[in-house]
């Protein structure tokens, strides 16, 4: 498998505190498998992607299938929600920065839309 069906198809693993963040290169391995939206900010600790929609409750579907799955995975983004779209973060507090498992759940995101 590669690509966002690779990533998508993977479980979060829980992540302590004073792991090592993803490291430059590993990001850069990662980021091909997420749709080219995804941005790198904070310095590249943070994967962030903002989101149109034909209105609020298409918006709000929107949201509650990602609440989903960050419930199932145990990890959850930060969220800014307006009528027509969302912006949707994801890093590891825990690490100061990105993990695996910020890549798992952006591409699950992804797949929600049919994204590659």
């Amino acid at each position: 498998m590669d690509g966002t069906s690779g990533l998508a198809g993977r479980r979060c693993k829980p992540c302590e505190g004073g792991a090592p963040p993803l490291d430059p290169g590993e990001i850069a391995g990662l980021m091909p498998a997420l749709h080219p939206d995804w941005q790198l900010v904070d310095e590249g600790r943070c994967l962030r992607r903002d989101f149109a929609f034909t209105g609020f409750n298409r918006t709000i579907g929107f949201v509650n299938a990602v609440a989903w799955i960050a419930g199932t995975e145990g990890h959850h983004p930060g969220l800014e929600v307006g009528y027509r779209n969302c912006v949707v973060s994801w890093r590891t507090h825990a690490i100061g920065g990105l993990s695996e498992n910020d890549f798992i759940c952006a591409a699950k995101v992804d797949r929600l839309l049919g994204d590659p």
